[in-house]
């Protein structure tokens, strides 16, 4: 498949994803405009299911939105307030290292660059082109096991890895349709084209993925 024939794939997911729901962190970032819970809402969501990232998001943003609140909560606090998400404690206390960095080094500000979003401790490159995607509207590709998933077996790419699946959208798509990807793709990936035994009956673009010919 190429870039074109991608477009037309996303444009068509995109009017049909109003059925679906929207991934939490797209939801949040796009109805709330604050990279600092973008930021937070994304390392609860690694290897956590979008409700139990929800509602722990929920518990959490109540007592702390901010980093300057953040700090001032203990790490077992903050465990106590987003059990069960996967790692919590791990993730409790990534939270609270990375709430004191941007108080310190950035003056409670989310960097809006992907060098320093980078060197936070915790955050990958799918964490830092969310946060540049939907917390700043900037141009990133957040590439995570639906994207990467999805875009191989629609035939778009045909990588290894979500890291060279990242690059390889970026120089097909241009860039107005990078902070598209995310957000349509994980809808449509936890929705139809799931992991396992995905709803090639059902899905609105099957006439041009090559999973689907294979399958038929």
């Amino acid at each position: 498949m190429d870039g074109k024939t991608f477009v037309k794939v996303l444009n068509i997911l995109k009017k049909e994803s109003k059925n679906w729901n929207a991934p939490v962190v797209a939801f949040m970032g796009r109805t709330e405009n604050n990279p600092y819970k973008v930021l937070i809402a994304t390392i609860l969501s690694l290897r956590t299911k979008d409700q139990t990232t929800t509602l722990a998001s929920d518990r959490l943003f109540k007592v702390a939105d901010t980093p300057e609140k953040m700090v001032k909560l203990s790490e077992e606090e903050i465990a106590k307030l987003i059990y069960p998400v996967g790692f919590y404690k791990n993730k409790a206390k990534t939270i609270k290292e990375i709430s004191k960095i941007i108080l310190e080094k950035y003056s409670g500000k989310v960097p809006d660059n992907l060098e320093d979003l980078l060197s936070l401790k915790g955050v990958g490159r799918k964490t830092a082109n969310l946060v540049l995607s939907e917390g700043y509207g900037k141009p990133a590709i957040c590439v995570d096991v639906h994207v990467h998933r999805i875009s191989n077996r629609l035939g778009v790419v045909k990588t290894k890895t979500p890291e060279e699946t990242e690059f390889k959208l970026m120089e097909i798509l241009p860039k107005k349709y990078w902070r598209d990807i995310n957000w349509v793709l994980v809808a449509f990936g936890q929705t139809i084209c799931k992991p396992v035994k995905p709803m090639c009956d059902k899905c609105p673009v099957s006439k041009f993925c090559e999973f689907g010919k294979i399958e038929k």
